[in-house]
């Protein structure tokens, strides 16, 4: 089996990797994550996460690449990291009482063969009607500001969440297991 490299410094990614029990490494790639004039966000993330392998190809020269990005989409809108506290709270006052669909570009480099599988799996979440008080207790409580949505659903996220359709929950927090697992299998690796 080639080594496997998680083009990503995101701990939630790292701690869903490990579930699989294979090993890897991991490593930030740099790339530009800036949107094209009129990408749509099913786009933007197939790219993004392509070309994350795509930047660690050169240091990893028979490997296998997986790279993932994610973004927030409410309203045709897309809702980024909020990075701080204030649009924390925008967030999810837009959120409140409506659905979020999260995309996930999934992306996964042979640097060997240069086989390279891309996917964006999507998930929705409904969220309950957030007043201020809950919102503020939430943001105190977690402070998801690296979070695309402002929200943590391994942690109290869940709290806010009414209910939740997809065909991978793994997605929501940034590494669809399922379809990696399929692109995993397509490329010859055993699997415990």
């Amino acid at each position: 089996m080639l080594p496997l490299v998680l083009a990503s410094s995101s701990p939630y990614r790292r701690e869903l990797l490990s579930r699989l029990r294979l090993p890897f490494i991991w490593t930030a790639p740099s790339i530009d994550e800036t949107p094209h004039p009129g990408e749509d966000a099913g786009s933007l993330v197939r790219r993004l996460a392509a070309e994350k392998t795509g930047a660690l190809a050169k240091e990893h020269p028979h490997h296998l690449i997986i790279g993932s990005d994610q973004v927030a989409v409410l309203n045709g809108q897309i809702l980024g990291k909020p990075h701080d506290l204030p649009r924390a709270r925008l967030q999810l006052q837009s959120a409140s009482g409506n659905s979020v669909t999260f995309l996930t570009g999934l992306a996964l480099l042979n640097t060997s063969s240069g086989a390279l599988q891309i996917d964006c799996i999507p998930f929705t979440v409904h969220f309950r009607l957030l007043d201020t008080a809950r919102i503020e207790r939430y943001l105190e409580a977690e402070k998801p500001f690296d979070c695309a949505g402002s929200f943590k659903s391994e942690g109290l996220g869940v709290s806010l969440f009414r209910s939740t359709e997809g065909e991978d929950a793994t997605s929501l927090i940034g590494l669809p297991l399922i379809r990696l697992v399929d692109m995993l299998l397509a490329e010859g690796v055993q699997i415990p």
